[in-house]
């Protein structure tokens, strides 16, 4: 039996309250995602929530919004009512980045989502950067997505535009992560037994592979410094690799 260690207060876990509840709405898409939740993940600054809908779709919302939401209406909380949606419509100026929410098909069964951001000082690997098609500001705000087909769609979060998409894996990518100091360098793990590093401020391109696991890959994470990232996979089997 499970147990917590002496520093963490059971009773207190027991206290914690539910703030509110995301309800996907079956229609339009009854007919083509089972509607089950298969990931979730928060922005780097808190702006925005997403979680796959279903098999194909991902739901991006302003979380402030969201969060303001619950406290007004209660903890239910219906993710595609009019009457909680915010515009989608282009605007300019100030309102260029303002939350919005946004639905993405992605084309296939999400199974893992991963925010980035950049920090303009951390330059790009490759020594050709004028020949980059895109050109990330400190603003901009990537959402990373894991399909069952084995791609890699990377999406502008704020106009819910696809701007890259990753195809270098055979098998469903089970996780991604972005390393935490701001360069845009991706790592996926997939069940092809690999791990791939992509350089997004280099348009996407794949730095390197790491066959260090036998059975299929589950989870990545970078360490604080981004220096080194570890991962687990079946059998048991926990790797680390430093990343120079």
């Amino acid at each position: 039996m499970a147990s917590f260690p002496p520093r963490v207060n059971e009773k207190e876990i027991v206290r914690s309250r539910t703030i509110g509840e995301l309800l996907a709405l079956a229609a339009p898409f009854d007919k083509k995602c089972g509607r089950e939740n298969w990931t979730v993940a928060f922005a780097p600054d808190g702006s925005y929530f997403a979680w796959s809908q279903g098999h194909c779709t991902v739901k991006l919302v302003p979380w402030s919004q969201c969060h303001k939401n619950f406290l007004l209406h209660g903890t239910k909380n219906i993710a595609n009512s009019s009457s909680l949606r915010l515009s989608r419509q282009n605007s300019d100026g100030a309102q260029k980045n303002k939350p919005r929410e946004h639905i993405i098909d992605c084309g296939d069964i999400v199974w893992s989502l991963a925010f980035g951001s950049s920090v303009p000082e951390k330059q790009s690997r490759c020594v050709n950067i004028e020949w980059h098609r895109f050109k990330f500001g400190q603003d901009q705000l990537l959402l990373a997505t894991g399909l069952n087909n084995g791609r890699i769609k990377i999406w502008d979060v704020y106009t819910g535009k696809l701007l890259l998409n990753l195809v270098d894996h055979t098998e469903v990518v089970r996780d991604l992560t972005f390393a935490p100091d701001g360069s845009l360098i991706l790592v996926s793990a997939s069940r092809d037994k690999t791990l791939r590093v992509w350089d997004l401020k280099d348009d996407g391109n794949m730095m390197k592979v790491l066959r260090g696991h036998q059975n299929w890959v589950y989870s990545c994470a970078f360490s604080p410094d981004s220096s080194m990232l570890c991962s687990v996979g079946a059998s048991k089997a926990v790797v680390a690799a430093i990343l120079v």
